[in-house]
């Protein structure tokens, strides 16, 4: 009898915890809303790696963000809000102040038209309830955009428009 209340609590309290998101894939489409591949995010020690599989861009240099809102109606994408800034800080990775934790280096898109390469989000996390999570109430989005990023222009970079964009969403895919 002694060992049901102990196993009665911890049957009660587990189903009550959320279990951490440690990967999750998103689905990226360009302005006409046709999908062009995924990113595979993983949680690491450092930040979120990311998995860039990406078909059907302009070939050179792109930038990618990570933006306020998980959501990507086409063509404009606008609806992802702004670059994800939860510390208020300034944009660019070569800025001496520190970038904002959607800041992420340039992608160079092949001649025809592929992407494959791993990126490291290091101002971000998939632990939910921490400033710079990915997975907000709202979601965020992962945007490529037309032009590469300058690292230090505000707000943006000078990295012209989007051109694709990923929704972010715990409400999609749990792991």
């Amino acid at each position: 009898m002694k060992k049901s209340w102990i196993i009665i609590p911890l049957l009660i309290f587990s189903g009550c915890m959320k279990a951490d998101i440690t990967h999750m894939t998103v689905k990226m489409v360009n302005t006409e809303g046709k999908s062009i591949g995924t990113v595979k995010l993983v949680e690491q020690p450092r930040g979120v790696e990311m998995t860039l599989d990406l078909k059907d861009l302009p070939p050179g240099v792109h930038g990618l963000h990570i933006h306020e809102k998980g959501k990507c109606i086409k063509p404009s994408f606008q609806s992802a809000g702004k670059h994800l800034n939860p510390e208020q800080k300034k944009h660019g990775l070569l800025n001496p102040a520190g970038a904002h934790a959607g800041d992420l280096p340039n992608i160079t898109v092949q001649e025809d038209g592929s992407v494959k390469v791993d990126v490291l989000a290091s101002n971000v996390t998939m632990k939910e309830g921490r400033i710079n999570s990915l997975l907000t109430k709202d979601g965020t989005a992962l945007v490529i955009t037309s032009k590469k990023d300058d690292g230090m222009s505000q707000p943006s970079g000078n990295s012209g428009k989007p051109i694709a964009c990923g929704e972010i969403s715990n409400h999609k895919q749990k792991k």
